[in-house]
C-alpha cells in the first residue's frame, strides 16, 4: 500500500484527479485527513473566487459519509474505503448511493453481465418452477411426507441438470 503524498505517515484512502484544463491533470494520493484538508482548502479557494458552495459543509459531508455505517454488520464506509471489502450482503444497500458511481466507474455498469453458473436455470419459467418445487419439498419434509419429498427432490435434480 502507498503512503500519503502529503503526510507520508498514513496509508492512501483517497485518489483525487483534478482536471486543470485540456489534457492537463493533477493526481493526488492522500490519507483521509489530508484529503479532507485538501477538499476544505479547495472549497475555500473556490468560494474566495466567488463560486458557490461552503467548504465547511463539504468537509462535514465527507466526514459524515465516512461515518455512515451498515446496520447489520457495523462496517463503516471509511473501513470499506480502506480495505476495499464489504462486510456483509446488506452493505450493498447501506452504501448504495456511494457504491453506484464507484461500480459504474470500475465496471461500466451496475448490473452483472458476466458468466452464469452451470446449474443456474436457463429460463425464468424453470427458475419459477424450481422455487415452487423447493417450497413444496420443504413443506413435505416438515409434514414428514418423505416419499413425496423424495419425488420432489428428484424433479428438482432433473430440472437443475437440464
Amino acid at each position: 500500500m502507498k503512503k500519503c503524498q502529503k503526510c507520508s505517515v498514513k496509508y492512501v484512502t483517497f485518489h483525487i484527479l483534478e482536471v486543470l484544463g485540456d489534457n492537463q491533470y493533477e493526481e493526488f494520493h492522500l490519507c483521509e485527513e489530508c484529503a479532507q484538508k485538501y477538499i476544505y482548502e479547495s472549497q475555500v479557494k473556490s468560494s474566495a473566487k466567488g463560486t458557490a458552495g461552503s467548504a465547511a459543509e463539504e468537509s462535514d459531508d465527507v466526514s459524515g459519509l465516512n461515518q455512515k455505517e451498515c446496520p447489520e454488520c457495523g462496517l463503516k464506509f471509511v473501513e470499506f474505503r480502506n480495505s476495499g471489502r464489504l462486510g456483509c450482503p446488506h452493505d450493498y444497500e447501506a452504501f448504495r448511493e456511494e457504491l453506484i458511481p464507484l461500480l459504474e466507474n470500475i465496471h461500466g455498469d451496475v448490473k452483472h453481465c458476466g458468466k452464469v453458473p452451470h446449474r443456474f436455470p436457463q429460463t425464468k419459467q424453470t427458475q419459477r418452477e424450481l422455487l415452487k418445487l423447493r417450497k413444496q419439498l420443504h413443506q413435505a419434509v416438515t409434514k414428514e411426507a418423505y416419499e413425496e419429498a423424495a419425488q420432489l427432490r428428484d424433479r428438482i435434480r432433473l430440472l437443475e441438470q437440464s
